[in-house]
């Protein structure tokens, strides 16, 4: 695994130097909410955040991400290849 490339990144919060805010404008609305995410799944504040979750809001994250995902992935594939990062 050494000298591997992983496989996902956050890029967007690294890179990103708009305004992060909204109710603006969808532009700013969708960059934001990607911004918001990266950094919700940073590895440090995971150990943070994760062990304070009830187990009714870990559910409750859990589906709604779920949901999301079938409702707007369009294939089977493309769940497999982008989201799972498999092949």
């Amino acid at each position: 695994m050494a000298g591997e490339q992983p496989k996902r990144s956050h890029r967007l919060v690294e890179e990103y130097e708009g305004i992060v805010g909204f109710g603006l404008d969808r532009e700013t609305d969708e960059v934001s909410l990607g911004v918001y995410l990266q950094m919700f799944s940073d590895d440090e504040f995971l150990k943070i955040i994760l062990p304070r979750l009830t187990n009714g809001e870990i559910n409750e994250l859990f589906e709604l991400l779920s949901l999301l995902i079938m409702k707007h992935v369009d294939k089977e594939e493309e769940y497999h290849q982008v989201f799972l990062k498999e092949g």
